[in-house]
């Protein structure tokens, strides 16, 4: 077990100068509507426990590794990040804890009594303050505290995107025709892993190869076992474990 621990290592390092060998890659030829780290600011919105009890669009566990994956990305590549919460303490509870563990200073909470987010003061100033014409939404529920705001934004000039497999409603017709009238009205709609490889975008970005294939392994299901596998069966090979 010591060697493997020793060989994936190796192996990473391997992989990584490989593709930082590549010459050809140029991000100034990437179009203008793909997410970068600095073009965006992200809303993480009312990811709570009683939101999530009537959630029916999406498993529970898949929507909290979603919405890791989605805040573990945010953090990584340092998007502005607003964390808002609807009546956290009298109705709702407290935050995910996929959410709180990169985002976990309640201070910096924003916690309304609005079921659109747009409709308080302090979100649009804080998004106003982030410099950012585009916003990218997430959060519970689908049809009301995702879609309100982002018809909201629209009609104040920011382009919207929403990361659907990051949000839920109560039921999948809820989600569904939310999603639908979103993408009718302009908001592209987007997934956490598509949000997380589109941020990242080059594996020659050895700065963050080692954090990006991590959070993958945490919290991007199959993705992230097929990291884990080909790490720890590459080791197990180089040690002739594949001699029977």
């Amino acid at each position: 077990m010591k060697k493997i621990k020793l060989i994936f290592p190796l192996l990473l390092a391997i992989t990584m100068n490989v593709f930082a060998q590549n010459s050809n890659n140029d991000p100034k030829l990437a179009g203008s509507q793909l997410l970068d780290a600095d073009n965006h600011a992200l809303i993480l919105i009312d990811y709570e426990g009683q939101m999530a009890f009537a959630v029916q669009s999406i498993d529970i566990q898949t929507l909290r590794n979603n919405a890791g994956l989605v805040a573990g990305t945010s953090k990584l590549f340092k998007v502005p990040t607003i964390v808002t919460t609807v009546a956290e303490k009298s109705f709702s509870g407290p935050l995910f804890p996929e959410i709180k563990e990169y985002y976990g200073d309640e201070s910096t909470y924003i916690d309304r009594t609005t079921m659109n987010s747009w409709e308080d003061k302090r979100i649009v100033e804080a998004v106003k303050k982030t410099g950012k014409k585009r916003i990218v939404l997430a959060g519970l529920w689908t049809e009301i505290c995702i879609t309100l705001p982002a018809l909201s934004a629209l009609e104040d000039g920011y382009e919207v995107y929403v990361i659907t497999d990051a949000s839920g409603g109560v039921s999948k017709e809820a989600h569904d025709m939310a999603v639908a009238r979103m993408i009718q009205a302009g908001v592209v709609p987007i997934t956490s892993m598509q949000y997380l490889l589109e941020l990242h975008r080059d594996w020659a970005r050895a700065g963050k190869y080692v954090e990006v294939t991590n959070l993958v392994k945490k919290y991007g299901g199959a993705y992230g076992l097929g990291i884990d596998y080909i790490g720890t069966m590459s080791g197990w090979i180089k040690e002739g474990g594949d001699k029977h």
